[in-house]
C-alpha cells in the first residue's frame, strides 16, 4: 500500500504501517542525477529545508567523485551553520542482556548458549553509575534486552535509581532509553520517570530482509516495531530516536526509509525524531549473516553526509562501533552526538575488566575503546566543544517546542553557550592539566566569536561562577 503526501495528513495514518518497499525503490530507480541537480539539492538543504525523498534519492545516486565531494562539503557547511562546533557526549549503560528474540546479528539472541546472561542488581547499577560519574559523564543511555524481565515498571524504577545516584560533583542529568517497543500504557509508565529520548531502531526497513534477520520472538513483528514510536508519541514521549543497522540491506534503501519514517512522524505528530542513528554491522557472538550488503567506509561516510543534508535539524548519533579514524572523519559531516568511554559488558564500568573484549559478554564488538578523557582531549585538539548539555530537556525545549527553537536557527544561541558551561564544569572537576589548558583556549576562542556583548557578558559571568565552585548553570 502506497501513501501519498496528502494521505499523510489524515489522522488515521498514525499508528498504521506506512512504508512500502516498492515506493522506496521507485525513488532510487528514478534518480539519475546531473551535477546541476546535485548542486540544487545541496543549496536547498543549506537554506535549512528538509529534503524530500526525490531530492534525497538524487544525493544517494550521486556516484561521481566530484558530486560526492560536493555532498560532503555541503554537509560540513550545514553542520557548522546549524550546530556550531559542539559535540554532545554520552555513555551507554547496559542494564541487562536477557532477550526473547533471535536476531541473527546480535550476541544477545535467545538461542546463543554461549552468551553470559546478567541483569544488574540495584547495588551493581549504583556502582556502575558512580564509576561513570567519577569520569565526568552526565548523559547516559540505558540499554535493555527485549525480555519480560525488563517491564515498563522495571525500566522506570531503573531510571529513578540512576537519577538519584550522586558521586562527589557527579550526577546524571539526562537518561535516554534503548529498549523494546511498548504499548501506550507502557510508554506512559516510562515517561513518568522523566526519561529523555526513547530509541527504537527498525534495524532494516526492507520487509523480506527483516523477516530473514528476525525469525522469532516479538521482534519478528515488523509492523509492531515500525509503529512503536507512534505509540510513544501517543503516550506523550515527544523525543524519540530512530535508526537502521547498516549492512543488513542496501544502504540506499535504508537512508530513504529513515527519511520516510521522519515524514510519517512529522505528518502525524508535527515533530520528527529527535535523533537518527546509523550503526554499522559488527562482529558478535554467534553472528549468522553473510556480508552481501556490507557498507564500505566510503559508502558510510557518504550516507552520513547525505543524512545530514536530508534532515538539517535532527541530531545524528555516531557510536563506538566505528573506529577512531572513521569517527574523526565523519564527525565533520554532521554528527552531533557520540559515545565515549564505552563499555558493553554488563557491569563493566565498575568492574574495570581487561581491555580485551569478550564477545560472549557483549552485544557486538566495538572499535573505539578510548576513555572519555581521551575523546575530550582529542575533540579539543580538533577545536570542537565537548558538551554534556541537558538544558533543552530540562527547560522543556523538547519535541515540537524544540523544533520551534531549532528550525529558525535559534538553538545555536543556546547550544554553544551551554556547551561552554558544561565544558568549564568538566575542566574544573575532572580534566588533567594539559586538557584544562586546551579547554580554556577553546572557550576563549568561542567567546571571542560571540557578537551579542550582553549575552557574552552573562556567559562569562556564569563561567566565573563555575570557577568558584558552582555547578549546573545553563541558559
Amino acid at each position: 500500500m502506497k501513501f501519498t503526501p496528502e494521505q499523510y495528513k489524515l489522522p488515521d495514518v498514525s499508528m498504521q504501517p506506512f512504508l512500502d518497499d516498492e515506493e522506496i525503490w521507485s525513488f532510487i530507480h528514478a534518480a539519475r542525477p546531473s551535477l546541476e541537480q546535485v548542486e540544487a539539492v545541496i543549496a536547498r538543504s543549506l537554506a535549512k529545508n528538509r529534503l524530500n525523498l526525490a531530492e534525497t534519492a538524487i544525493l544517494v545516486n550521486a556516484t561521481d567523485p566530484e558530486m560526492i565531494e560536493m555532498i560532503k562539503a555541503g554537509a560540513r557547511a550545514l553542520k557548522e551553520k546549524v550546530y556550531g562546533k559542539r559535540i554532545v557526549l554520552f555513555a551507554p549503560l547496559y542494564v541487562g542482556n536477557y532477550c526473547s528474540n533471535n536476531c541473527r546479528y546480535c550476541g544477545f539472541k535467545a538461542s546463543n548458549k554461549k552468551a553470559i546472561r546478567k541483569t544488574l542488581t540495584k547495588d551493581e547499577l549504583i556502582a556502575n553509575v558512580k564509576a561513570l560519574e567519577e569520569h565526568g559523564q552526565k548523559r547516559l543511555i540505558l540499554v535493555f534486552g527485549e525480555h519480560h524481565t525488563y517491564s515498563p515498571e522495571f525500566i522506570a524504577e531503573t531510571v529513578k535509581t540512576v537519577y538519584d545516584v550522586k558521586k562527589d560533583h557527579g550526577e546524571i542529568r539526562r537518561i535516554n532509553i534503548n529498549a523494546a517497543p511498548l504499548d501506550i500504557e507502557g510508554f506512559k509508565t516510562v515517561k513518568e520517570s522523566n526519561i529523555g529520548t526513547y530509541q527504537v531502531f527498525q534495524e532494516t526497513y526492507h520487509h523480506p530482509t527483516y523477516k530473514v534477520c528476525h525469525p522469532s520472538g516479538k521482534k519478528s513483528d515488523y509492523d509492531y516495531r515500525l509503529t512503536s514510536l507512534d505509540r510513544a508519541m501517543e503516550a506523550g514521549i515527544d523525543d524519540v530516536g530512530i535508526g537502521a543497522l547498516f549492512g543488513l540491506y542496501d544502504w540506499r534503501f535504508e537512508v530513504l526509509s529513515l527519511l520516510r519514517h521522519v515524514n510519517h512522524l512529522e505528518a502525524c505528530y508535527n515533530v520528527g525524531p529527535h535523533t537518527i542513528s546509523f550503526p554499522r554491522i559488527q562482529d558478535a557472538s554467534e553472528y549468522d549473516l553473510d556480508d552481501s550488503n556490507h557498507v564500505t567506509d566510503e559508502e558510510f561516510t557518504r550516507l552520513v553526509a547525505i543524512l545530514r543534508l536530508a534532515v538539517p535539524y535532527t541530531g545524528l548519533i555516531l557510536t563506538a562501533r566505528e573506529s577512531e579514524a572513521t569517527r574523526k572523519e565523519v564527525l565533520s559531516y554532521g554528527c552531533s552526538q557520540i559515545d565515549a568511554g564505552t563499555k558493553l559488558e554488563i557491569g563493566a564500568y565498575a568492574e574495570n575488566p581487561d581491555v580485551n573484549q569478550n564477545l560472549n559478554k557483549e552485544q557486538f564488538k566495538i572499535n573505539d575503546d578510548r576513555t572519555l578523557a581521551q575523546v575530550i582531549d582529542e575533540l579539543l585538539e580538533a577545536d570542537y566543544i565537548p558538551s554534556f548539555c541537558t538544558a533543552c530537556y530540562r527547560k522543556g525545549r523538547t519535541g515540537q517546542h524544540f523544533m520551534e527553537f531549532s528550525v529558525p536557527g535559534f538553538i545555536k544561541k543556546f547550544c554553544t553557550p551551554n556547551a561552554m558551561l558544561t565544558l568549564a564544569e568538566y575542566i574544573m572537576d575532572y580534566a588533567s592539566d594539559s586538557t584544562a589548558v586546551k579547554g580554556w583556549q577553546v572557550i576563549e576562542r568561542n567567546l571571542a566569536d560571540m557578537d551579542d556583548e550582553g549575552y557574552k557578558a552573562e556567559l562569562m559571568n556564569r563561567i566565573e561562577r563555575i570557577k568558584q565552585g558552582e555547578h549546573d548553570l545553563y541558559f
